[in-house]
């Protein structure tokens, strides 16, 4: 029998994708689920953030917040084992190293200059994901888009010929949802949903805030954050500059979201908006610069089990020094500095 839980306080979670990074994000929401203090209200998530969503959502129907964490082990650890039989995997001179990235993968290179050449319409012509049957084996979109428990889910994904986005609401969430929400389109065709077709998400909602204000009661927003949004020093190498490339790309609608929350918040704060009509939102980020930044864009398609349990580590980790300093702050105050984060008049 699932412990009764002693809820205090409530958030909004929005899950950013980023690969095999999105284990970080496991080891958070692992902790989160464990303190029975905290209720997660809805779930914002895209790419591998909306993978998460989906199986701690299934997680949830089957054992409440017990039920999550185990999903959400089970979902990692059978994308391990998917990976085994990918030809994509470090070289022996990154593992002497303890080097992560698959920089010097002879399959991971041959594949990357592929992608100069052919697209998956050539190199994957059956649109192959092995994705999708672990996906099916661990989650019933039936049950999962079903309301009523009070727990909403979001996902995004990119319309690839009006390149906007399209937020998902939970009833409409379906395997194909989730599977566009990722799909990298050097990888994967273009999977479609009710007529139109998408590629990932993060690259116009990395991912979405804008549902919570009329879909959410709370006021507290946390983000999990992958890709860092700051980096020192100007790259001069062709690959860490096409990797900072991606970064900025993947957190720049975020930060469009970001800052137009400060401006809200501002224009309420002064007066000039009704603090009856509009709410205050209350930003947090949980992240982690130091172990995260180091690691390159290949690393994201690293699934080895221990670089998988040592991102939870790292995740999980992150989760409970966030706790341990800011938990008396939920629902009172944010812990996210936004008039820092656009100090310099940046968007």
């Amino acid at each position: 029998m699932a412990k009764q839980r002693r809820i205090e306080k409530s958030v909004n979670l929005a899950l950013q994708g980023g690969g095999a990074h999105g284990a970080f994000t496991w080891g958070v929401l692992d902790k989160l689920f464990e303190d029975d203090r905290i209720w997660l209200q809805s779930i914002s998530g895209t790419s591998a953030g909306a993978m998460n969503a989906v199986v701690a959502a299934q997680g949830m129907y089957d054992g409440q917040a017990e039920g999550a964490r185990a999903a959400l082990k089970h979902f990692w650890r059978r994308i391990s084992e998917a990976g085994l039989a990918s030809p994509i995997k470090r070289s022996p001179i990154d593992m002497a190293t303890g080097n992560w990235s698959l920089d010097t993968s002879p399959a991971y290179l041959f594949f990357d200059m592929m992608n100069g050449f052919a697209s998956p319409y050539q190199t994957n012509p059956f649109n192959y994901n092995p994705i999708r049957g672990i996906l099916e084996e661990t989650v019933d979109f039936k049950k999962v888009s079903a309301a009523g428990d009070g727990f909403t889910i979001f996902i995004s994904a990119t319309n690839v010929e009006t390149g906007r986005v399209r937020v998902f609401h939970r009833q409409e969430i379906t395997i194909d949802v989730v599977l566009a929400s990722a799909c990298l389109p050097f990888m994967f065709q273009a999977i479609e949903v009710e007529g139109q077709h998408y590629w990932d998400g993060g690259y116009m909602g990395n991912p979405v805030l804008s549902p919570f204000k009329d879909n959410s009661p709370v006021d507290d927003l946390m983000i999990i954050q992958i890709n860092p949004i700051f980096r020192d020093g100007v790259p001069t190498v062709a690959r860490e500059i096409m990797n900072r490339v991606n970064e900025i790309s993947f957190n720049s609608s975020l930060l469009r979201e970001l800052r137009a929350i400060r401006d809200m918040n501002r224009l309420i704060e002064s007066g000039e908006l009704s603090g009856k009509k509009h709410r205050l939102t209350r930003v947090h980020m949980i992240e982690d610069r130091k172990h995260m930044r180091p690691l390159g864009a290949s690393s994201k398609l690293n699934t080895e089990w221990a670089f998988l349990e040592h991102l939870f580590d790292i995740g999980r980790n992150a989760a409970c020094r966030w706790l341990d300093r800011h938990y008396d702050d939920l629902g009172v105050r944010s812990t996210l500095d936004l008039d820092e984060l656009f100090a310099d008049g940046g968007v």
